[in-house]
């Protein structure tokens, strides 16, 4: 049995080694035109940024593959023959299949703006990016970023890092308000601006103008205000990456249409990751889940699959953190962005505004809670929201979470007489 895997991120690695623990004797290959290893793609930041070297951004040995039976072919997949089982390859003779897995992850979101396809304007998901990114840096004085999302906040700050001038064009009226409450967002809005960004609220990308050689030069914003820059980045979130898919019959709609065990509409073929979307039974929205440890979870559940074993995928408590400059935040459960009937929202912030914490409650439990600025444990706060425990338990409980340094200040003290305070 040959086992086929298109990308070699961590749903398309979570998958094949569930796959050789279930199967010793089956033949796996994995797939990249992007790298020749599996690496960590939230660390590119820091690779940019002289923190990291590529190798140190490599979970396994380059050792590691060949020990477990896992080929790894270094090319693109320009076309995937359902009926005939293989893939043409660019450059590479084809490759059959008996199983496959699609694990294309997203790409970057392009609207159609004037001068999008300049020199010195790009996106920001993968090691091509990077590369690009280290030229089009180069004499650099100014730059733009388009988009208020964790991505666009994290290339703020790589080039920051260079001293290179940031403006940051958001359309909504406060750093991601489509996620965050307002508080939070507020919060955030304050580091970016003591960082020198120059961050513009409720302004839009009309076009990008570019000189006599092809390359950008500046921005004209929805207020008709021209902005110098030399590079220019789209980081207007990102979409699953569906081309392959599509052009192949199978079913697509946001992203490649899979069954809770990531199984689509050809037999023997499955997609997981960035790039599936879950169909959801009833009124609820198919389900895109597009970050690290959903896409590992994915992997996983879809190579059982895949290898013979029966297994359905459980999204379990929703999780994410991020890191703004210096703030860190992380959010277990549902922490919607504006309050809806039924739910009760209680918040903290320190007086100097650099901490935060949210507890929503719904019927009485606890469904969801906002770190910021605070390190919090992650197994403690997903056990709260996953067994429903009341606020009472929770503040009482504290801090049993916090795992800040010694010396840092604790604020629980606060914590609980405010939130006690807004609860009575």
């Amino acid at each position: 049995m040959r086992v086929v895997i298109i990308g070699n991120g961590v749903t398309g690695v979570s998958a094949a080694l569930s796959i050789r623990r279930l199967q010793p004797d089956w033949e796996i290959i994995m797939i990249s035109g992007e790298s020749s290893f599996h690496y960590s793609r939230p660390a590119l930041m820091y690779i940019f940024m002289g923190h990291m070297s590529y190798k140190d951004t490599k979970p396994y040995e380059d050792s590691f593959w060949q020990k477990n039976r896992i080929d790894l072919v270094r090319g693109w997949v320009t076309e995937i023959d359902v009926a005939g089982k293989k893939l043409i390859m660019h450059e590479k003779d084809p490759i059959a299949f008996d199983k496959l897995l699609l694990a294309t992850g997203s790409k970057s979101n392009k609207f159609g703006w004037p001068g999008q396809d300049l020199g010195g304007v790009q996106g920001f998901y993968n090691l091509m990016d990077i590369r690009l990114l280290y030229e089009n840096v180069k004499g650099a004085r100014s730059a733009v970023i388009v988009g208020g999302g964790l991505i666009g906040i994290e290339l703020a700050e790589m080039l920051h890092s260079r001293n290179i001038h940031v403006t940051f064009l958001v359309r909504e009226s406060s750093y991601w308000t489509n996620v965050l409450p307002i508080e939070e967002s507020q919060m955030i809005n304050r580091v970016i601006l003591e960082q020198g960004i120059d961050l513009r609220l409720s302004t839009e990308l009309k076009e990008i103008v570019g000189n006599d050689s092809g390359r950008v030069r500046g921005v004209v914003t929805n207020r008709e205000e021209f902005i110098e820059a030399q590079v220019v980045g789209l980081t207007a979130g990102v979409s699953p990456n569906i081309a392959l898919a599509k052009a192949s019959g199978i079913q697509t709609g946001r992203g490649v249409l899979v069954d809770w065990s990531f199984r689509t509409n050809i037999p023997d073929v499955f997609a997981a990751g960035d790039c599936a979307e879950i169909i959801t039974e009833g009124e609820q929205r198919n389900l895109i889940q597009q970050v690290w440890y959903t896409g590992k979870s994915q992997g996983k559940v879809a190579g059982e699959v895949m290898a013979g074993k029966e297994s359905v995928y459980d999204p379990g408590i929703w999780y994410n953190s991020a890191k703004f400059f210096d703030l860190e935040y992380q959010t277990y459960g549902t922490v919607r962005n504006v309050s809806v009937e039924g739910e009760s929202n209680f918040y903290w912030e320190h007086p100097d505004g650099s901490r935060s914490v949210r507890i929503v409650t719904r019927g009485g439990a606890v469904c969801g809670i906002n770190i910021m600025g605070l390190r919090y444990s992650h197994r403690v706060c997903e056990r709260w929201v996953a067994e429903k425990r009341s606020l009472e338990y929770v503040l009482d409980n504290l801090a049993e979470a916090n795992f800040d340094p010694e010396f840092y200040e604790k604020c629980e003290e606060q914590i609980i007489r405010e939130i006690k305070k807004q609860a009575a």
